[in-house]
């Protein structure tokens, strides 16, 4: 930092201290009882003036390093830059390293989170057009080899396996939308029997490709909340019941109300949820013992389901035991409660 730029910041003091020099001089010159003659007050005003330039002379010297580095890790312009600012040499220069650190360590998180949402999306998208490659190539097969006689048989493989790409487009895109929720949700009072209805129709053919049977009961309940969302988070978890039951089960739909709570229960009689595993289910990307035994498995539905019911102001757990039965619950709080809920 060059001493008259040094000067030129400190402008406005060296006004003030000639001001008050003036000031203290002439009170002296026009003050009869004081007898000091004008040479005298001008050379106690260049004494005066003089100590006060050495003053600022060793100020500048004294700082000069500290500016010096500020400059040259501007220059730089160093990822680590707050880790090579130089040793405050006032409090008030402590006071900005303060600051500067805050804004630092707060800007450095935000990229940091800016950068594994990308990657997390990235690795999302990769993974599920790996995922979503596999029906096309089967519908493919099936189309091939009955193209001259199609047999119904063969439709419905084909039917199972456009349904399967169906759901892959639907998380992709529930998946996008998800950190721009409150642009696109409307919440009011829903009936979830209609819901329910419309979501096992949408499975029906895997019900009765699996012999599956459904029971219902209890589900005209009235519940606060975004139905397409909701219809979303339905369709995902009925369609992982599905997938863990076996030939000839059933899955039982009903609902609940306790302390003015509303519960949606969907419990199947399928193989169930390992106990290492029943604490990240909602995991992304987690499939757990089952997802690996069943190659079908993304470990996606879940995790979208339980981020998409918090934002809702819902809540999903799951209860299991393995090798007899799983139930998940979806929780609709009290209204009391929405909002509590909702924030996280």
């Amino acid at each position: 930092m060059k001493f008259t730029k040094f000067l030129a910041d400190r402008k406005f003091s060296m006004l003030c201290y000639i001001l008050f020099i003036l000031f203290i001089s002439l009170v002296i010159y026009l003050d009869g009882t004081v007898k000091v003659s004008l040479g005298n007050i001008l050379y106690i005003d260049l004494v005066s003036c003089f100590f006060f330039m050495t003053y600022l002379i060793i100020r500048y010297f004294y700082y000069r390093n500290y500016y010096k580095s500020l400059s040259d890790i501007i220059e730089k312009e160093s990822d680590e830059i707050i880790n090579r600012l130089p040793k405050p040499k006032s409090y008030e220069q402590i006071l900005f390293h303060k600051v500067l650190s805050s804004l630092y360590n707060e800007q450095r998180a935000e990229i940091q989170r800016l950068c594994d949402q990308k990657k997390a999306y990235e690795e999302f998208i990769t993974y599920w057009v790996h995922q979503v490659k596999t029906p096309i190539s089967v519908s493919r097969l099936l189309i091939e080899h009955n193209s001259k006689a199609p047999n119904k048989e063969a439709l419905h493989s084909l039917e199972e396996e456009i349904d399967k790409i169906e759901n892959y487009i639907e998380q992709a895109l529930y998946h996008s939308k998800i950190d721009d929720f409150s642009k696109d949700y409307l919440i009011n009072e829903v009936g979830l029997d209609r819901l329910i209805k419309d979501s096992v129709k949408k499975h029906a053919k895997t019900f009765i490709n699996k012999k599956i049977s459904i029971e219902m009961s209890n589900t005209d309940l009235q519940v606060i909340t975004d139905k397409k969302w909701l219809s979303f988070i339905l369709d995902q978890i009925l369609s992982n019941a599905l997938k863990y039951t076996f030939d000839g089960g059933r899955i039982k739909i009903y609902g609940l109300i306790k302390d003015k709570v509303r519960k949606l229960i969907i419990e199947d009689n399928g193989i169930g949820v390992k106990p290492e595993d029943l604490d990240r289910v909602f995991d992304k990307g987690f499939t757990g013992y089952n997802g690996r035994e069943n190659y079908k498995s993304t470990g996606i539905g879940l995790y979208l389901s339980k981020r998409l019911a918090r934002k809702l102001g819902h809540d999903i757990v799951i209860e299991s035991k393995y090798g007899e039965y799983t139930k998940v619950m979806i929780i609709f709080p009290k209204l009391l409660d929405y909002f509590q809920v909702s924030k996280q």
